[in-house]
């Protein structure tokens, strides 16, 4: 597919000047960096000119908080962009990246906003957005099992366009069907399908990329290492990438789903410390999770575990092999839903009562997600020992725990055969199960929200003894700035610190590629690779 095919749309660039107190000199270079834009292209069939906005517009707020997905970086004073820029084809972000240059902006990109830091769209330096949701055409070939998805797509859309054609085809994407796809495969994206084809990553086939020079690239002209570090090296470091050409799987026509909570008193304790064994060597079929959390049936506070599962097969199959790998859980046929394999995104996301159609719903919220969120993550080398759970259990029956959700997802399988430096994402042989810390809440910021972050920040310290070590290793799809972050100047030094936890031994490389793509350290942010080993 040539680049040009993935800009077919109609282009709405929004310009927003927000009252934040930058520089004055920040201010001074906006009206000049407008007439960049309109001068870059001044002959595009689109011109850039018939579609910017001014804070005179009265939609420029809409258009910030259209995918802010976590309101912790949506208060008055949180830094705003300068310029918000939503381009439809190559020009208008190729004029961008130019003009950004010349009056020394930074760029933050954003596709879906669930950058769990805010990295996408906030920066403590004055910053222009470079929003892409309107790039969002989704292109399926059922008969060659390939897709273009442009970066702006959510992952939703490409689900439901590849369940409009096919019942025996997906791809390893995520959960949550409102992420952006440019983020996810950026940051390498796990997702249901990880244990028999791994992650997203992995199942990239091209791509095309604007460099900071303004070059567009596919796989051939970017070189292998550079292809090589999009796909899991993070987003906001390379370039902009514009779409994905992405590698269709098989599924069954019918899979089989079930959820079974137990709470401490139905003998949880136990059922989760079998579970750690038992899910990694699960068929590769099995998608494995387990989630916990404070409840109160009665108003007698306790723990609940919630197994859940997608089988690529149906009950017959599913509930045989349950009762003899996992026979405690004491899973039978009535505990199990047969489905389609869309259907089964809507039901391990807790989205009920909806049709795929929801998939195509970019404002949705998800029950999984509270509107202000802290989520962090590590991966398990080896079983917790079941004593450890009681103390686990009291910290999650604390009063400022009330919210806080913790869930295990089972490697194993097809991530056991992935060597660690296939893609950036390195988390493979000799991972357990990965997991996952969330504590959310509603409103505005105050002491009760500040409460809630200092818990998990807590209980991620009380879990270093059970997690791996040298390093710690971590997620950079959620991302965390508690591990680490750059200093002004993107220094090896401090990049390394949480470079090597999301990375592990790739991150030097990423360095290499960095200096191969952007020598400059135009693409810039908190997290993002330094560009030399200084």
């Amino acid at each position: 597919m040539k680049a040009s095919n993935c800009f077919s749309k109609s282009l709405l660039v929004l310009i927003v000047l927000v009252s934040f107190p930058w520089p004055n000199s920040a201010y001074s270079h906006v009206n000049n960096f407008l007439d960049c834009l309109r001068s870059f292209h001044p002959n595009d069939t689109v011109s850039i000119s018939k579609v910017i906005y001014t804070r005179n517009n009265a939609s420029y707020a809409s258009v910030l908080n259209s995918t802010i997905q976590n309101l912790r970086f949506s208060t008055p004073t949180t830094p705003k962009p300068l310029v918000i820029v939503t381009p439809l084809q190559a020009s208008h972000i190729q004029a961008t990246i130019h003009c950004s240059r010349i009056y020394g902006l930074q760029i933050r990109i954003r596709s879906g906003g669930h950058d769990f830091e805010g990295l996408s769209y906030v920066s403590p330096v004055p910053f222009v957005v470079l929003d892409l949701a309107n790039l969002r055409s989704v292109e399926v070939d059922v008969e060659k099992r390939v897709a273009w998805v442009q970066s702006g797509a959510i992952q939703g859309e490409f689900y439901y366009e590849i369940a409009k054609k096919s019942t025996t085809l997906a791809f390893p994407g995520g959960i949550c069907h409102t992420v952006g796809v440019g983020g996810y495969l950026s940051g390498g994206g796990y997702g249901l399908l990880l244990r028999k084809h791994g992650v997203a990553a992995d199942n990239v086939i091209d791509a095309v990329l604007i460099d900071a020079k303004g070059r567009i690239l596919n796989r051939k002209s970017m070189g292998e290492d550079v292809f090589w570090g999009i796909r899991g090296g993070g987003g906001g470091s390379f370039g902009v990438v514009l779409s994905w050409k992405l590698k269709l799987v098989s599924v069954p026509e019918t899979v089989t789903v079930f959820n079974v909570r137990k709470t401490l008193e139905e003998n949880a304790t136990e059922l989760v410390h079998r579970w750690q064994s038992v899910a990694p060597k699960l068929p590769a079929e099995t998608f494995s999770v387990v989630s916990m959390r404070k409840v109160s049936p009665n108003g007698k506070p306790t723990v609940e575990a919630s197994f859940s599962s997608v089988f690529l097969g149906k009950s017959e199959e599913l509930v045989p092999l349950m009762k003899a790998r996992f026979p405690e859980l004491g899973l039978q046929k009535k505990d199990c839903t047969e489905m389609s394999w869309a259907e089964s995104l809507l039901y391990i996301g807790q989205i009920r009562n909806k049709t795929i159609e929801v998939l195509l719903d970019r404002s949705f919220k998800s029950p999984l997600n509270a509107p202000s969120s802290k989520t962090k993550l590590d991966y398990a080398k080896t079983p917790i020992p079941e004593s450890a759970f009681r103390k686990i259990w009291s910290k999650l029956l604390e009063e400022d725990a009330e919210t806080a959700v913790m869930g295990f997802i089972a490697y194993g399988g097809k991530m056991d055969e992935i060597p660690e430096s296939a893609t950036p994402f390195p988390h493979r042989n000799g991972n357990l199960f990965h997991i996952a810390y969330n504590v959310g809440w509603t409103g505005q910021e105050n002491e009760k929200t500040r409460r809630y972050v200092k818990w998990i920040r807590d209980f991620y310290s009380f879990m270093s003894g059970f997690v791996s070590k040298s390093p710690r290793e971590a997620y950079v799809g959620y991302r965390d700035n508690d591990i680490g972050t750059n200093d002004r100047d993107t220094s090896y030094g401090k990049a390394s610190v949480w470079g090597r936890k999301y990375f592990k031994n790739n991150f030097d490389r990423l360095v290499r590629v960095k200096m191969m793509i952007d020598p400059h350290n135009f693409f810039n942010h908190e997290q993002s690779i330094p560009s030399s080993f200084a």
